[in-house]
């Protein structure tokens, strides 16, 4: 048999993207007849195995776009087991598989298609068809390539649409949303790897007085000058600054204990006095001051963000009863003050 031209009735094949084939045929001068035939029908790479361990290494360093199998091989394993064997060695992915037989049976077409064959052509194969086969493939391979590309393409839109989701638009710091996720994934890693996690929840010093008094635009700026302190300080890649809600902020660090949580808040408290942001009403000096609450734990099976929310919230509580401007820990029975003393 000769290749015969393919009839323009089919139009030509897009030559702008390569397009593989595996051929894997025993005969050598069947092999070669194929060979010119794919090439005419729009193939750019064509490798051949003659034996079914050489069509599995090739598919294997190959990975091309379309296999070409014959079923009779020499040795004992033919083209069903290469079949198989192709299929276990992607999973998750796809390669189009077509058999090539003299064998025309009903249960012939049946045992390839179960062997996880996509096709099968009865030998000898007409170019017509095979060129049609080929065309048929190349159109599954680019709507399978397109269908993935827009699959990562709303993947990442849809991170981009859950970041803009947690991002609170005031401040630019994680909102509450953002700070559930966060701290509960957090209270995982610090459980799987039995290290401590600690939470601040941090409190502005009579802020009602400073909106009162300069006015609730003045307030915003100062909620994203403080922002961006909070964000500065945590300079940890996995530390993370997030907007509890007004002019409440929690501080999620993981890898820190308890000395570790009280030596960062007097640093962040000695930063806030540094830069004494003006405050026009309060007790406290006439610059912003900041209270807060630590929480630190080894989390557990127990752990909760709920109860680390709350735990935090509570001892938020017991600093702003003594007397505010300092951080209160239950864990240490101590605040920024006494440690300062120390």
């Amino acid at each position: 048999m000769s290749a015969q031209p393919i009839p323009d009735i089919l139009g030509s094949v897009p030559l702008h993207e390569p397009f593989s084939v595996l051929l894997v045929e025993d005969d050598a001068a069947q092999r070669a007849l194929l060979a010119a035939e794919l090439q005419q029908a729009g193939a750019t790479d064509i490798v051949q195995a003659a034996n079914a361990q050489a069509a599995l290494q090739l598919f294997q360093r190959q990975r091309p776009d379309l296999v070409l199998l014959d079923i009779c091989l020499p040795g004992t394993e033919d083209g069903y087991w290469v079949a198989q064997r192709m299929r276990q060695a992607e999973p998750g992915d796809w390669t189009p598989i077509i058999f090539l037989s003299g064998l025309n049976a009903d249960v012939d077409v049946w045992r390839g298609i179960e062997s996880g064959g996509d096709d099968y052509l009865v030998k000898p194969v007409k170019p017509i068809v095979l060129a049609a086969k080929v065309r048929a493939m190349r159109r599954l391979r680019d709507m399978r390539r397109r269908l993935v590309s827009l699959t990562q393409e709303l993947h990442q839109a849809n991170q981009r649409l859950n970041d803009m989701i947690e991002i609170d638009p005031l401040t630019g710091l994680i909102n509450r949303r953002g700070l559930d996720r966060i701290l509960h994934n957090e209270i995982l890693a610090g459980r799987r790897e039995r290290t401590p996690l600690t939470l601040m929840l941090c409190d502005l010093d009579y802020f009602k007085r400073y909106n009162d008094t300069l006015g609730h635009m003045q307030g915003d700026e100062c909620l994203k000058t403080v922002s961006r302190l909070l964000h500065e300080v945590c300079v940890r890649p996995r530390d993370v600054a997030t907007r509890y809600g007004g002019e409440e902020f929690a501080l999620i660090l993981p890898n820190t204990p308890r000395s570790g949580a009280m030596t960062f808040a007097r640093a962040l408290n000695q930063m806030l006095k540094v830069r004494a942001f003006h405050h026009p009403d309060t007790p406290l000096g006439q610059t912003l001051t900041l209270s807060g609450g630590i929480t630190t734990c080894i989390p557990d099976a127990s752990t909760s963000a709920e109860g680390m929310l709350m735990r935090a919230d509570e001892a938020l509580y017991a600093a702003k009863a003594q007397g505010r401007n300092r951080f209160f820990s239950f864990e240490m029975q101590m605040d920024t003050l006494e440690q300062r003393l120390l």
